[in-house]
Parts: structure tokens; C-alpha cells; sequence
């Protein structure tokens, strides 16, 4: 069977399997057209890890202010 989609993959799942990709693209030892089809495979890692760590930076409190400027507590943001 091939592999996970990337799409499907929690955030420490694709974590994981980005690591593999640099570690064999680091061991020189894949053939070229494989390293084109792992860079891609990366990438694609890349970017949906930047996306859930966007959506989960979103998703923690935000800090309130004061009339002073100052930090005064925190609000809960709406998780969808």
C-alpha cells in the first residue's frame, strides 16, 4: 500500500515523515528521480505542517489589554 496522504496526516505524523525525507535526501544515496519525487513529497510536508501550526496558533487564547496597554488577561478564540 503507498503512502499516508499528506492531507490526512495529523501534525506530528507529517513531522515525522518530513524528517524521513530529509534523511534520505541527506544520505545521497536515493536515485535522482526519487529525490525529485521525495523534494516534492516534502514540500507538500512542509506546507501542511505551516498550516496546522497556523490553525493551532490561531486557536490558543489571545492576549487581552488593558486600558494601560498592558497585558490584563486572556480571551478564547472561536475553534471551528
Amino acid at each position: 500500500m503507498g503512502e499516508k496522504a499528506v492531507d490526512a496526516m495529523s501534525f506530528e505524523e507529517a513531522m515525522a515523515a518530513l524528517e524521513q525525507v530529509v534523511a534520505q535526501l541527506e544520505s545521497g544515496s536515493v536515485p535522482l528521480d526519487e529525490s525529485i519525487k521525495l523534494y516534492e513529497r516534502g514540500g507538500a510536508l512542509k506546507a501542511h505542517c505551516a498550516a496546522r501550526l497556523k490553525a493551532a496558533e490561531e486557536a490558543v487564547a489571545r492576549i487581552t489589554l488593558g486600558a494601560d496597554g498592558q497585558p490584563n488577561g486572556t480571551e478564547p478564540t472561536e475553534i471551528s
